[in-house]
């Protein structure tokens, strides 16, 4: 073999070594595992009480319901935000008055919503399913009856 020929092998493996070498360095920090996220300082359930869901209708809108609502247990304030506290009043004027047989516990889910259109089919003009969505019908017949005691 010629000197030549050696000394350019052995500079190109050495080269190709290197690249080799320097792409697993790379990739060894680019592919490793990433730490575990750190825990939320404060609870989900910490933020339930301050969860608010008008839907809706407007801080005015809301705040009529919360005065009518002062009638089946509403204590908070009259502030236009449908929270925890005024849904709970919610569902005990609707236990009382429109079927609502679930939990007392101020989240308007779905059978908080059934009963909710029970009472506006008869007070606020809806026309649409039973079905325990909030959607557009829900929400207009909602508003008309906020507008309608406010």
């Amino acid at each position: 073999m010629r000197p030549n020929v050696m000394t350019r092998s052995i500079v190109s493996a050495t080269a190709v070594a290197g690249l080799a070498i320097g792409t697993l360095a790379g990739a060894g920090t680019s592919f490793a595992a990433s730490a575990p996220a750190a825990p939320p300082a404060v609870s989900a359930e910490a933020f339930g009480t301050l969860a608010t869901n008008n839907l809706g209708l407007t801080s005015k809108q809301a705040k009529g319901i919360q005065r009518w609502l002062t009638g089946w247990g509403y204590t908070g304030d009259i502030d236009g935000l449908l929270g925890t506290n005024s849904w709970k009043a919610m569902q005990n004027y609707l236990a009382a008055q429109w079927d609502y047989n679930d939990s007392i516990d101020g989240i308007p889910g779905p059978n908080t919503i059934k009963a909710l259109q029970r009472f506006l089919s008869e007070h606020s003009q809806y026309t649409g399913p039973i079905d325990g969505i909030a959607g557009p019908g829900t929400r207009a017949a909602w508003s008309n009856w906020a507008n309608f005691i406010g």
